[in-house]
């Protein structure tokens, strides 16, 4: 899967777990998402984590799950890339 199908993808999944007014119009690699983005809490994390784990046939361990997974949406896409191999 390319890049930029993944990046899309994963914007579909941050609109349906937070709201398409929750994100900014542009997700670039810096784009700041925990902190940021207050829709973005605890319950929304489980359920990006959810979607990613249905939508790419995904397994996340619970030991993989971090804060820093979160921080941009450039650490979200390569978190999930290196997830796809």
């Amino acid at each position: 899967m390319s890049a930029q199908s993944v990046e899309s993808a994963l914007r579909g999944i941050l609109e349906s777990a937070l709201g398409k007014r929750a994100l900014p119009a542009t997700l670039a690699d810096g784009t700041e998402l925990l902190g940021a983005i207050p829709e973005l809490d605890s319950m929304a994390v489980l359920a990006v984590l959810t979607q990613i784990q249905d939508d790419f046939g995904v397994p996340i361990e619970d030991d993989e799950v971090s804060a820093d997974i979160f921080q941009t949406f450039g650490d979200l896409c390569r978190f999930v890339q290196a997830k796809l191999g």
